[in-house]
């Protein structure tokens, strides 16, 4: 299922969308966290991007393991390029799992950070700390999330470009 689109590997089709969406998904969730005034205006597109993202990266893993996979089965992976494909095969599951981190944390940030600051007393949302630990959370997780979408990235450009 996850092998090929119209007789073309998925994997380099599909990966495309996690090299798009979840270094999009860690910039509006510092911005949504750090700057209120943006906040009415994304909230939507934050929770759209918290849950598309991680399906992208999802879905680029699913399809490299099948090309993967369909690379060994016709014997098309030499014993010394092993290693390589392996790295950028565990870049890849990191960089899965700061996806869905990312994801939560963005989430998280729609549902308790009020879109703007005077409603946060009157609607019952949580308190400064709350808020200060969700910041500093969605950063951090951004971050993470940037750093991995790029060595997995440069990691399987080395192994196309570098050769078998």
């Amino acid at each position: 299922m996850f092998e090929e689109f119209m007789g073309i590997p998925a994997h380099p089709l599909v990966l495309h969308a996690a090299v798009v969406f979840v270094p999009l998904l860690a910039l509006l969730t510092i911005g949504y966290a750090l700057v209120p005034l943006i906040r009415p205006h994304t909230r939507w597109v934050l929770g759209l991007l918290a849950v598309g993202a991680p399906i992208a990266a999802l879905l680029a893993k699913l399809t490299g393991d099948a090309f993967f996979e369909r690379m060994r089965a016709a014997n098309r992976v030499t014993p010394e390029f092993l290693p390589t494909l392996e790295t950028h095969q565990e870049f890849g599951d990191i960089t899965l799992w700061a996806a869905i981190l990312l994801g939560i944390v963005a989430l998280a940030l729609v549902w308790f950070v009020a879109p703007r600051a005077a409603e946060a007393s009157a609607d019952g949302r949580p308190s400064r700390p709350l808020t200060l630990a969700l910041q500093v959370l969605s950063v951090i997780a951004a971050g993470i999330a940037v750093y991995y979408v790029i060595r997995t990235g440069d990691s399987g450009a080395k192994a196309v470009w570098e050769g078998q």
